[in-house]
């Protein structure tokens, strides 16, 4: 498990510190590991977390490996291997067993590092294989090559122009004349980072967009209509050697674009796009199929007020919600809760708190999850370094049972404003 969250797949490297904040959430992949796994993580994981996550999955510690790899900057996971001297080590826990490396996005670097540690790339037979299908994946990872490869599989946008940054002023100013509203989208970027929304007020007197810290000087940019927005969704999907299929959709909360957390499955209010989503991301699955890539992948799209459903973006990688999907199936898998409602979400507590103090509070209150109901609060990425930044998961029967423990959630670990 290769949580590679410093790649230039999803933001360009110098946008360091989201990277940073990103790579934040790499202990949530420990919830992947099973008996004669290694996890190679750039931050630590606590001993208190890790007897959590193994408590609640089965595995007995002494069967996986954790290598802990020393901050060095905005740089790829396989750089700061290789500069704390833990390549070997790596490739001495993988030994000679067939190991295959499971990045958290596929980069160059990633399929450099294994290479060199002698390790395919899962779930590609080779590495040559995993290589073949890396300019899709950083194409389709852009905001451009998305546009593109949608337009061309039919489905529907919202209207747009692309165009490298000195253009994107005037591009603003023209669809502006039509429009109240654009967003303006640096082409390489997730998770809302970097975006921008400008009204005619905005730019009347000659204002400028504030491009300068965001997709280098000559990055290419996307300028669309802001819609009305009635809600963010997505679908994530997997490409097998048997095609491409849906693993599961909901709905983002996003703030000023930026996500925040995610519901599953998707609300009533929007459960109508279900069968669009998962018909745009199928085609959009045989399209990478067609070009060598093979994993998951999310579609993202927006729902006007008008219900009516407009793709957004792709993420040609392990996303936010793919490991939390993963532990939410796997922890229900034997429990009452055969087909569970979950969120993820984060809360900014008041007082601070060490991992061992929340979860103790969450246990006094009832709230903490139970295995045999399947249902509870899963403190699912370790303690917040600042001790207030709680990212959390909630897995019960319904939707209306979700919210009721998130509300009863931030009354225990007294969530205020942030």
């Amino acid at each position: 498990m290769f949580a590679n969250f410093l790649s230039d797949l999803a933001v360009d490297l110098n946008e360091g510190q989201i990277l940073t904040q990103w790579a934040e959430q790499a202990p949530r992949k420990a919830w992947l590991l099973r008996p004669g796994d290694v996890l190679v993580t750039p931050v630590p994981l606590s001993p208190e977390f890790l007897r959590y996550v193994f408590d609640l999955t089965g595995v007995p510690p002494e069967t996986v490996a954790v290598v802990d790899v020393p901050p060095a900057g905005a740089v790829p996971l396989a750089r700061a291997v290789r500069e704390a001297g833990l390549a070997e080590h790596v490739r001495a826990l993988a030994g000679d067993r067939g190991a295959a490396l499971v990045p958290t996005a596929l980069d160059a670097s990633a399929i450099a590092f294994a290479r060199d540690v002698g390790l395919a790339v899962h779930p590609y037979l080779t590495v040559e294989a995993a290589e073949a299908a890396l300019r899709m994946t950083m194409l389709l990872n852009t905001k451009t090559g998305f546009r593109e490869a949608a337009e061309h599989l039919g489905m529907r946008l919202p209207v747009g122009r692309m165009g490298r940054r000195p253009e994107v002023e005037g591009v603003a100013r023209e669809l502006l004349r039509d429009y109240e509203r654009v967003v303006v989208k640096p082409d390489r970027s997730a998770g809302g980072h970097g975006m921008r929304f400008v009204s005619r007020d905005d730019l009347r007197g000659g204002a400028n967009l504030l491009l300068d810290t965001v997709g280098g000087p000559e990055g290419m940019w996307v300028v669309e209509e802001c819609l009305d927005v009635a809600a963010s969704v997505s679908i994530q999907l997997e490409v097998t050697t048997s095609g491409a299929r849906g693993l599961f959709s909901g709905a983002m909360r996003t703030a000023y674009g930026s996500f925040t957390g995610y519901v599953c499955p998707l609300p009533p209010s929007c459960a109508h796009v279900a069968d669009e989503l998962e018909q745009w991301g199928k085609a959009l699955g045989r399209h990478l199929a067609d070009h060598g890539y093979a994993g998951p992948f999310g579609l993202d799209a927006l729902v006007g007020e008008d219900g009516v459903a407009y793709a957004s973006e792709s993420n040609i990688r392990r996303t936010a919600t793919t490991t939390p999907h993963t532990m939410v199936t796997r922890l229900t898998a034997e429990s009452a809760n055969a087909h569970p409602a979950w969120s993820v979400a984060k809360g900014w507590a008041q007082r601070s708190l060490g991992f061992e103090g929340a979860l103790a509070r969450l246990r006094a209150a009832r709230l903490a999850f139970d295995p045999a109901r399947g249902e509870g609060v899963v403190l699912y990425t370790d303690a917040p370094p600042d001790g207030h930044s709680w990212r959390y998961a909630v897995i019960a029967r319904s939707a209306g049972d979700v919210e009721e423990q998130e509300a009863a959630l931030a009354g225990v670990l007294e969530f205020g404003g942030g």
